[in-house]
């Protein structure tokens, strides 16, 4: 029985070995964190930019029109009945853009 230890021979600088790694962590940062990192500062922005009578889609699926304000609540009135419901702000998912509603 014959055993070889095979022994190679350090080459390079040991900062050569990290490349790949660094590379693979900048392609994740730009296809991943960077892009959902903007989606939350646009989803920011439009909760904090809501006012009353914006056609809201809540995260629950629920349409409804913002009738009143408060800090962390909102209060949609949803049709056919006319219900007035409450919500937490950040429930909100969208605006409704009747644009995509005649396409």
């Amino acid at each position: 029985m014959t055993v070889i230890l095979w022994q190679g021979q350090a080459t390079g600088s040991p900062f050569a070995s990290f490349i790949p790694l660094i590379a693979i962590f900048l392609i994740f940062y730009f296809l991943l964190i960077l892009p959902n990192q903007r989606r939350q500062k646009k989803l920011q922005q439009m909760l904090a930019n809501l006012k009353n009578g914006d056609k809201v889609i809540t995260s629950g699926g629920i349409r409804g029109t913002i009738v009143s304000l408060k800090d962390d609540f909102i209060h949609l009135r949803v049709p056919p009945e006319q219900v007035k419901l409450e919500v937490l702000r950040s429930a909100v998912a969208s605006l409704e853009n009747p644009v995509e509603e005649q396409k």
